[in-house]
């Protein structure tokens, strides 16, 4: 047998390698830029909701003191994320703005009165939270009135709660055929090894004895397969910062973290588990049935 006959097992079985780590690196790299766009989606969702406007309109003979006062004692609430004070005057130019024209002129005094700007975190900007806060500020002898977009914040949440149940039945949809194209590529490889197997178990070796060096390899595979994929992430998400910096925005590095973490973990463990699955396949085999 010359050099290039018994090289060619080798260099197929190097092949079936390369082949199964590129498979498993595009099935972890779809996974993570799903994971990607669910991460970005709830921050964008969050950054909505925080930003909804909610202003506390004062009363005019209010001290200027005293709304101080005030202004901390809604940012002393666990709810509010930000407040910010709006004097009359202030009002008045920024709606001067607007218009394009001096309207103080026309009225000779300004009908605008100084207001608080409230921002709540995500988890109480929904209509019910919002409405026990009108109630509660409202309450206030200094409030004149509390204003707020109430069909906004309506079609905010209701749409936000829409586009989560789409994304998550697609999230899911996408997960089984992720795993099951993950779990086929692992069957394929130890599928070419099935007659080793089952020779290594007429010589007398133990289940676990055989299954160690597949486990080994498909951890193996699991872990450049995850090398690969966290390189593409980087690779989108280098890409997605020089062409779309606005959307990437959301994208924080924390988040990039989790996501590699995750893409390493599942891995691993789909590497290893679908292993297992497809090594015991072929132990509990009857060797007549090994070539169908």
């Amino acid at each position: 047998m010359n050099k290039k006959q018994q090289a060619g097992p080798t260099v197929r079985l190097r092949n079936s390698y390369v082949t199964t780590v590129v498979s498993i690196a595009m099935v972890l790299f779809l996974l993570s830029l799903l994971g990607l766009l669910m991460l970005n989606a709830r921050s964008i969702g969050d950054y909505v909701k925080e930003n909804i406007g909610f202003s506390v309109i004062l009363k005019e003979d209010v001290r200027e003191a005293d709304i101080f006062q005030l202004q901390k004692s809604f940012d002393a609430n666990p709810a509010v994320k930000g407040t910010t004070y709006v004097s009359a005057q202030t009002a008045a130019e920024t709606l001067q703005k607007e218009l394009g024209e001096n309207f103080l002129e026309f009225l000779g005094t300004n009908p605008l009165k100084p207001s608080i700007d409230i921002r709540f975190h995500a988890a109480y900007a929904n209509p019910d939270s919002i409405s026990k806060f009108e109630k509660e500020f409202s309450a206030n002898p200094q409030v004149y009135e509390i204003y707020y977009q109430e069909s906004m914040v309506n079609l905010v949440n209701e749409n936000l709660r829409k586009i989560s149940i789409v994304m998550l039945a697609f999230s899911a949809l996408l997960f089984l055929i992720s795993v099951a194209l993950f779990n086929n590529t692992i069957r394929l490889l130890v599928y070419s090894k099935r007659f080793i197997i089952k020779t290594m178990q007429l010589v007398g070796a133990t289940r676990k004895y055989i299954r160690r060096p597949f486990i080994i390899r498909g951890l193996l595979n699991g872990l450049f397969g995850s090398a690969l994929a966290t390189l593409l992430l980087f690779l989108v998400i280098y890409i997605g910062n020089r062409q779309m910096p606005e959307i990437m925005l959301f994208t924080d590095s924390g988040t990039i973290f989790l996501l590699v973490v995750l893409i390493f973990i599942m891995g691993m463990i789909l590497s290893g588990i679908t292993t297992i699955m497809a090594v015991n396949k072929y132990l509990g085999l009857e060797r007549d049935k090994l070539y169908f």
